[in-house]
């Protein structure tokens, strides 16, 4: 653990925020799945973008043992980052090892306050499998800390007062871990980006043989496809889309923050979402 400090560190105030977005998801590929879409375009309205996965991969092969997997899958990430014109930063953790632990927490807080975004995308927090969940845990708390100068990084960085609008993917399969189906709060229109989501996706070859052997996805292309397709059908409008939930603005944002409305015609509202908010049904 880092040495305590009798003084709190300086909390820098920024004024001035620039437009800027961070994707931080489990594994390679789960942000080209999830949110590449939304990313491409908040890119294309004038944001800098930012690809962080936490996990390297080792897991995710029947043919090559961890080392060599893991050297794969990170040349297929830088791949995939620079396809989508995004900033590539290194994961930190294992497969299956992605825990909520103080460690992990101090180093993920290090890379949000260094990139200081005003829109931070992460994964579901109700999903398949733990990873994803402790990612989302992970990235909630680690954004949550940026203002706060006596929570210590790895490595030390200067905390930061700015708004920081949270917004979660949908689960894989569009349900949380025990089936049940899960509402996006919003939709964002992917449609003429969605070659190079496709793109960018198609990076991760190694993994077609992975996911069709433990996930039962024949084709984790065409599973991508069926599911932006699926959430365009929800939007009543938009033939392929990505859907979000927005995090209680408590300790991240003004209240009626919702910079993804930026994106002014590709995105919209879900009133059924909304409803389920505030009706409790």
């Amino acid at each position: 653990m880092p040495p305590s400090k009798k003084h709190a560190s300086p909390t820098v105030r920024i004024p001035a925020h620039p437009k800027i977005a961070m994707a931080i998801g489990a594994h390679p590929d789960d942000i080209e799945f999830l949110m590449a879409g939304t990313l491409l375009k908040l890119k294309q309205c004038g944001y800098e973008i930012h690809y962080l996965n936490l996990a390297s991969g080792n897991c995710g092969s029947m043919e090559h043992d961890a080392e060599t997997i893991t050297r794969i899958r990170s040349r297929e990430a830088h791949h995939a980052a620079s396809i989508l014109g995004s900033r590539y930063y290194p994961p930190f953790c294992r497969d299956l090892e992605i825990l909520y632990d103080l460690k992990t927490l101090r180093r993920l807080a290090a890379v949000i306050r260094s990139v200081k975004p005003n829109i931070l995308l992460t994964q579901s927090p109700n999903d398949y499998m733990e990873d994803h969940q402790n990612t989302c845990r992970l990235a909630v708390t680690a954004a949550f800390t940026r203002g706060a100068p006596n929570f210590v990084t790895i490595p030390r960085k200067v905390a930061g007062q700015y708004d920081l609008t949270l917004y979660h993917s949908m689960p894989h399969g569009l349900k949380d871990g025990l089936g049940r189906r899960v509402l996006p709060g919003c939709f964002v229109d992917i449609t003429s980006v969605h070659g190079t989501k496709l793109a960018a996706l198609k990076a991760h070859r190694s993994q077609q043989n992975w996911l069709g052997a433990t996930q039962k996805m024949n084709s984790y292309i065409q599973t991508m496809v069926d599911m932006d397709r699926e959430i365009g059908r929800q939007s009543k409008k938009f033939k392929l889309a990505e859907g979000w939930r927005r995090h209680s603005p408590f300790g991240f944002c003004d209240p009626a923050a919702d910079p993804l409305q930026d994106l002014g015609a590709d995105y919209l509202p879900n009133a059924a979402y909304r409803n389920v908010l505030e009706k409790g049904y």
